[in-house]
């Protein structure tokens, strides 16, 4: 008898062990969330001389990218962040204006999820990073700086594995007071664009995206 309660026993103890591990296989290891957006903000302030400044904008316009997630726990993930834009920038200098800069971003970080009575999902997320600032000019240079975000919003599942992201971020990248931008060698010398007056350069964007989880 002794020994068939031990039995006993130790089949329940493999039954939840496997329990357990079923519940874990069943359970997304990584997510993909492709999503598409709109960016704002963008400005260089410039030296205009006489101790006065300018700004130079890089103009709002569509954003779209890619954000890979392998999952921590059922709560909270690491996160692999790319988004890119591409607009002109605006300034009354005609030897400025309307010249096109792709800007990227591709980030590191990790994702919260909260738990939430109603049926969408709060999150918050926090990346760092490098941003590429390429003007689409062959005579000038591209920029790469440090940079980070903050986003957040909600998702909305459709099932267990698809749901509807619907969220906002802010990146601030660091540029450094009397930075030179987007400069070109020639004949004549070196030029450049732009030389930075301010420390940053700050962009918010809205994302509509959708996430697969595997």
């Amino acid at each position: 008898m002794g020994a068939m309660q031990r039995g006993l026993r130790t089949l329940a103890v493999l039954a939840g062990c496997l329990t357990a591990i079923a519940a874990q296989a069943e359970r997304p290891r990584f997510e993909v969330t492709p999503f598409v957006g709109y960016r704002a903000g963008g400005d260089f302030e410039i030296d205009a001389g006489d101790d006065s400044s300018e700004s130079v904008d890089l103009e709002s316009d569509a954003s779209y990218g890619i954000d890979i997630g392998l999952y921590r726990d059922s709560s909270s993930f690491y996160e692999l962040l790319y988004s890119r834009q591409e607009a002109s920038l605006d300034s009354s200098d005609p030897a400025i204006d309307g010249v096109k800069v792709n800007t990227d971003y591709l980030h590191f970080g990790g994702t919260l999820l909260f738990d939430h009575e109603a049926w969408y999902e709060p999150y918050l997320s926090f990346t760092v990073g490098a941003t590429r600032l390429d003007p689409k000019d062959s005579r000038y240079d591209s920029e790469t700086k440090f940079s980070a975000s903050l986003g957040g919003g909600f998702r909305f599942p459709f099932n267990d594995r698809v749901a509807a992201v619907l969220g906002v971020r802010g990146y601030l990248t660091f540029v450094g007071s009397d930075t030179k931008l987007f400069c070109a060698s020639g004949p004549s010398g070196s030029s450049c664009l732009v030389t930075s007056s301010g420390s940053t350069y700050s962009q918010f964007e809205g994302q509509l995206g959708l996430t697969f989880k595997f």
